[in-house]
C-alpha cells in the first residue's frame, strides 16, 4: 500500500455547487475545482496512476441473491429464510472462495464469477452504515447504540453511503474530501480529478472540488460552439465568434466576471478532455450497448487519456449511478435482466484495462443504498441494512469473501434470538462498516493514514489508522 507524506490544514467550509443547475454547460462551469488546494502532496514515484470507479446500484440491491452460501446447512437456511425468493441450484454459479466453504453468484453474472475465480474480484460481506459497532438486536431495541440517521430511508442512506457520515446530513462526499487532498497530484488542473457519468452527486463533492460531469459521448460544452470556428459553417462560426468575444471582455461586475471566468474554464476543460480521449481504445474489446456498458467504455477512454498533457492525471475517480434496484416486487425477474448488465459491463471493462495495461491501476467497486430483507413480502423484498458488495481490479486480493458473511437464520418474533444480527424479517445488522470498506479504497488511492480521519471522521471507531494491516484487507 503506497501513501504520500502531506502537510495538512483544516478543511475550508464551503457550500457545494453540485446541485445549483441541471443545465449541462452551467453544471460543468460550476463543477470545476473551486479554490486553493488544502494540502501539498508528494508526487507518486515513477508517475504511477490510480483510479477508483464507483458503480452505485441505487434503490437497494437485493445482494443476498447476488452472493449465496452453497454449503448444505447454510444453503438450506437460505432457502428457508428467502422462501419464494430463494434461487435454486440451477440458477447459481458456484465459486470457491479461499479459506471458506463454497459459495455461488447469481447465474446472470458469469463474467463476475470468472473474475472471482481468477483472483481479480472479491466480495465484501454484510457492509452497511454504522456510527459504532452494533452486536445484536437487543442493543438496537434498548437504544444502547447510536444508529445512522434515517435508517431504511433511500435519501438518507444514499447520502450516507456517499458521505460516510451516518451521524449527520452533509453535502460533502468522501471522494470529494479525498480529492481535496489528492487533486494537486494532477499536473493539469483544467479537468477535475472527480469525473461523473451521471451528473451531480454527493460522493465526488468536496470542500474545494466537485465532479466534472460528462456523458457517454464525452465532455459537454456549449451547444453549437466550435473551437476551430473559422472552419465551421456560418451559423456555428457566428455563435462561436460571439462566445469568444464575450469571454474576452473584462466586466466590472464581480459576479459577471466570475461567471465569465468559469465559462472560459469550462470550455478549456471540454477542449482538454476531448483532446485527451480522442484516441480509439486498443484490443478490439466489445462493450455491451447498455446503460452501464456505455458508461464504463467512456471511463476506459478517460483512463487511457489520463497521461495526455491535456489531462496530466495521476489520480482520478469515476461515478456511475445505475438505478432501479428498489424491488418491492418482481425481484427475481428484475435481477435476471439487470444483473447481466452489471456483469457483462464489468467483464468488458476489466478486459479493456488488461488491453491497456492498466488493470493494476484501476479498482471498481459497488455500493448501494442498503441491503434488503431476507424475507419475502410476497412479491419482492423490502428495505433493510447490511448487504454484500463487489470489488474488481488487478490490485484486489481476489477469490476471497472479506468481512463476516452472516447467518441467514431468522429470529422468531417472540422468544430468544437464534441470530443476533437479525433485527426482524431478515434485516441484518452490518458487520463491516462503510468506513472500513471505503477507507481500504481511499488508502489504496493515496490518502495517507495520517489524513484518513479527515476523509472518514468516524474511522477510529472501527480501525486504527497506521495499523500494519488494512481496514478490511482486500487491496494489495
Amino acid at each position: 500500500m503506497i501513501t504520500f507524506s502531506q502537510s495538512r490544514r483544516h478543511f475550508l467550509g464551503r457550500a457545494s455547487c453540485a446541485a445549483v443547475s441541471s443545465i449541462p454547460v452551467l453544471n460543468t462551469v460550476l463543477n470545476l475545482s473551486l479554490a486553493e488546494k488544502i494540502s501539498a502532496v508528494t508526487a507518486p514515484a515513477n508517475g504511477e496512476y490510480r483510479a477508483l470507479v464507483c458503480l452505485f446500484l441505487s434503490g437497494g440491491n437485493d445482494s443476498y441473491n447476488m452472493l449465496v452460501p452453497r454449503e448444505a446447512t447454510a444453503y438450506s437456511q437460505y432457502q428457508t429464510s428467502r422462501s419464494n425468493l430463494a434461487l435454486a441450484p440451477g440458477s447459481l454459479i458456484d465459486i470457491q472462495p479461499t479459506g471458506l466453504p463454497n459459495f455461488a453468484v447469481h447465474n446472470a453474472m458469469p463474467q463476475v464469477a470468472t473474475l472471482f475465480q481468477n483472483s481479480k474480484a472479491a466480495f465484501v460481506a454484510n457492509v452497511g452504515t454504522l456510527i459504532e459497532r452494533v452486536q445484536n438486536r437487543t442493543q438496537v431495541n434498548t437504544l444502547q447504540k447510536q444508529l445512522p440517521l434515517g435508517l431504511y430511508s433511500h435519501s438518507d442512506q444514499v447520502e450516507q453511503w456517499q458521505t460516510s457520515l451516518p451521524h449527520q446530513r452533509s453535502g460533502i462526499g468522501w471522494a470529494g474530501r479525498a480529492a481535496d487532498i489528492l487533486q494537486e497530484l494532477n499536473s493539469n488542473q483544467k479537468v477535475p480529478m472527480n469525473i461523473s457519468l451521471d451528473g451531480g452527486n454527493v460522493w465526488q463533492t468536496g470542500h474545494d472540488v466537485a465532479e466534472y460531469a460528462i456523458t457517454t459521448d464525452g465532455a459537454v460544452a456549449l451547444e453549437n460552439y466550435e473551437f476551430a470556428w473559422q472552419s465551421s459553417d456560418v451559423a456555428a462560426q457566428a455563435f462561436s465568434q460571439g462566445v469568444d468575444s464575450q469571454l474576452a471582455q473584462q466586466y466590472s461586475n464581480v459576479l459577471m466576471q466570475t461567471f465569465n471566468g468559469r465559462k472560459r474554464a469550462a470550455l478549456d476543460a471540454y477542449n482538454a478532455f476531448t483532446t485527451a480521449t480522442a484516441a480509439s481504445l486498443p484490443g478490439a474489446i466489445s462493450f455491451p450497448d447498455t446503460y452501464v456498458g456505455n458508461r464504463l467504455e467512456m471511463i476506459a477512454k478517460a483512463i487511457q487519456g489520463h497521461g495526455h498533457l491535456a489531462l496530466g492525471a495521476k489520480r482520478q475517480t469515476f461515478f456511475v449511478n445505475f438505478g432501479g434496484w428498489d424491488h418491492h416486487s418482481g425481484v427475481l425477474s428484475y435481477q435476471n435482466s439487470m444483473l447481466p448488465q452489471v456483469s457483462q459491463a464489468i467483464g468488458a471493462f476489466y478486459n479493456q484495462l488488461v488491453a491497456m495495461g492498466m488493470e493494476n491501476n484501476v479498482t471498481l467497486f459497488t455500493a448501494s443504498d442498503f441491503g434488503r430483507t431476507l424475507t419475502s413480502n410476497g412479491q419482492g423484498s423490502d428495505h433493510a441494512w447490511g448487504g454484500n458488495q463487489l470489488v474488481v481490479g488487478g490490485s484486489v486480493l481476489g477469490k476471497k469473501i472479506y468481512g463476516q458473511y452472516p447467518s441467514l437464520a431468522l429470529n422468531p418474533d417472540i422468544g430468544s434470538e437464534v441470530n443476533p444480527l437479525d433485527l426482524g424479517s431478515g434485516r441484518l445488522i452490518p458487520t463491516t462498516s462503510c468506513d472500513e470498506y471505503f477507507a481500504e479504497l481511499a488508502l489504496w488511492l493515496g490518502v495517507s493514514p495520517t489524513d484518513l480521519p479527515l476523509v472518514f471522521p468516524n474511522i477510529s471507531h472501527f480501525y486504527t489508522p497506521g495499523s500494519a494491516s488494512g481496514p478490511v484487507g482486500f487491496m494489495a
